[in-house]
């Protein structure tokens, strides 16, 4: 069994479909299906099963792609040696963060870590969508959730706290909720949810509470939110690095504040795959980014 042809599985089974391998690979697609099946005749058994949309792995096939994810491991390893010897850190890191943390919090460190490391290219998306979160597009992403999944390598960088917040002028000229049912009366504002209906948990002491509401505006755009909020459209449900400045000189209030909000979860997390190898340049930026939301103030 040739090394190559283990790998190649790597390359397929990452791929989902024959058609998206040839094309990562610049094979044709016949080539590619040709040497998956002198694989499987040469071991005796099938290792993907082909349905209508993807390619899944076989036991055997899992077996055999981790075998086969070890040898493209240790090549990068190998060329990585090589090629970083007398040479500033250089390598290419892709990260996908959500919009609201990553323009607010995470941006700066980006920056700074993008002056330390010149060499080092920063693809970045800002987005919040869960699914396929780590496809092979991507390296490394950030995410809030409660419990993160468990075939990922999960890094906590901290909680994460919503709060209900409105602008002094709103705050002004309505009566303001002093209760968490009071929040299905007021005009809200928040991150996109999938359906109409916005599940919001509330915990204070031993207490917890889940209300469904439905916002009057919502967006993934958490820039356009505080603009909102702070145009006196309602009030909004957004974490607390959001509205922070806008809070700590006046121009926004917070109630509710007794109460811990949360939406999609109330820990961040980074994630990324395991058994992939980091470059030196994937694993100095995952320590920096942790270093820095260690030492962020809480």
């Amino acid at each position: 069994m040739e090394p190559g042809a283990l790998t190649l599985l790597v390359d397929i089974i990452d791929a989902g479909n024959l058609s998206e391998a040839a094309r990562r690979l610049k094979m044709t697609r016949a080539n590619v299906s040709y040497h998956l099946g002198q694989l499987e005749r040469a071991v005796g058994l099938q290792l993907v099963r082909r349905t209508t949309r993807r390619l899944e792995p076989t036991e055997a096939g899992l077996r055999l792609y981790q075998h086969g994810l070890g040898i493209q491991n240790e090549l990068a390893a190998a060329r990585e040696s090589v090629t970083a010897l007398g040479q500033t850190l250089q390598g290419r890191v892709r990260l996908n963060a959500p919009s609201g943390y990553g323009q607010v919090v995470l941006a700066p460190w980006l920056i700074e870590f993008k002056l330390r490391y010149p060499g080092i290219v920063l693809d970045v998306m800002f987005e919040n969508r869960v699914e396929d979160l780590l496809s092979d597009e991507v390296d490394i992403a950030i995410r809030i959730m409660s419990e993160p999944p468990p075939h990922l390598v999960a890094r906590e960088m901290g909680p994460v706290r919503y709060v209900a917040c409105a602008s002094r002028a709103f705050a002004d000229q309505h009566a303001m909720p002093t209760q968490v049912e009071d929040l299905r009366s007021m005009p809200l504002l928040t991150s996109g949810v999938v359906s109409r209906q916005l599940r919001l948990s509330a915990y204070r002491d031993e207490q917890r509470q889940v209300l469904m509401l439905e916002p009057t505006l919502t967006s993934e755009n958490f820039n356009f939110l505080r603009q909102a909020v702070l145009a006196g459209i309602g009030v909004g449900i957004v974490p607390d690095y959001v509205m922070a400045d806008d809070v700590a000189c006046g121009d926004a209030v917070t109630v509710l504040d007794d109460w811990r909000l949360s939406i999609f979860g109330d820990r961040m997390f980074m994630l990324y795959m395991p058994n992939r190898h980091h470059t030196r340049a994937t694993a100095t930026f995952i320590e920096h980014v942790l270093a820095r939301a260690r030492a962020a103030p809480a």
